[in-house]
């Protein structure tokens, strides 16, 4: 495993997509990786680079990079056979600079040492397993998140397909101002719902009434999903329509053959209450690797 080439992938983004599952079976590749992400780096006119890493014949690790003024970033990859070692990945990463230059890299997983300058330090990330049953996922709901989802339901809160995206996106953009945060733009959304809008789960909560107080995005990639906008008005809530809106989209998400749903950031930047939000659905927080500068091995 120590002799190993980087070498230019000519995938098909459907390739790329099945060629990243057929890697890592067990951990779904975050979006960051996925071909639509890729497309819409090109759209909005970025350099984008697909390699993979082959040792002895046998693919071990496909990384997808976005050049930006001169150096290459990769966000949450690449993506590694999952035998491949923490010092094997550093080595890799650091061959990987070797190859196409100056990188900058978010590794999914915690790897460091010599030849990876930390900038960033690393975050967690809530990540649900969807392979239960629903009997067993709703049982590992922590109990007050439980007791609030029964509520939302007794109260007759309806989950409906969203078919006002820029209506939500704006109301999003109003809630990042309010709380003072940062996301994505809403460029993004627009355009992984033009490229594949089989791949955008936009829903919304109603009330019985009609009333529209929640509403959310969910991006599919592969057997993964991402939690990826949530708008929530004042009786949303207190009538706990998110925590309706977050079950029936992850029984939604499992029947469609996602095993997985990223549900965002729960570091202490995230704020107290989503990190309990998140959490309270039985994900588990787990520790992406420190943004670094990636020198030539």
């Amino acid at each position: 495993m120590d002799r190993f080439a980087w070498q230019v992938c000519a995938k098909s983004a459907r390739d790329w997509e099945t060629a990243l599952e057929a890697l890592e079976p067990v951990r779904a590749p975050a979006f960051q990786q996925g071909a639509v992400y890729g497309a819409i780096a090109e759209a909005a006119g970025r350099r984008v680079a697909r390699l993979e890493l082959r040792s002895s014949g046998r693919q071990i690790g496909l990384v997808q990079m976005i050049g930006r003024a001169g150096l290459w970033l990769i966000s949450r990859g690449p993506v590694f056979a999952p035998d491949l070692t923490a010092v094997q990945q550093r080595a890799a990463l650091r061959a990987l600079a070797r190859r196409v230059g100056v990188v900058l890299a978010t590794p999914e997983l915690p790897v460091a040492g010599a030849g990876l300058i930390p900038l960033v330090t690393s975050r967690h990330q809530a990540i649900w397993d969807l392979s239960l049953g629903p009997e067993a996922l709703r049982a590992g709901l922590a109990g007050k998140w439980r007791n609030r989802l029964s509520a939302a339901e007794r109260a007759g809160l309806a989950l409906c397909p969203e078919t006002d995206l820029a209506g939500v996106l704006e109301q999003d953009r109003a809630q990042q101002r309010a709380r003072g945060y940062r996301a994505l733009p809403p460029g993004f959304t627009r355009n992984w719902s033009r490229i594949a809008p089989e791949d955008l789960m936009a829903l919304r909560v109603e009330t019985p009434a009609g009333q529209r107080i929640a509403a959310g995005i969910f991006l599919i990639h592969g057997t993964g999903a991402s939690y990826h906008i949530g708008w929530s008005a004042d009786a949303g809530r207190a009538g706990s329509a998110h925590n309706l809106m977050l079950w029936q989209a992850a029984l939604q998400l499992r029947a469609r053959g996602v095993r997985q749903l990223d549900l965002g950031a729960v570091d202490g930047e995230a704020g107290a209450g989503r990190m309990r939000f998140k959490l309270g659905t039985g994900a588990r927080a787990e520790r992406l690797g420190q943004t670094c500068w990636v020198l030539p091995g």
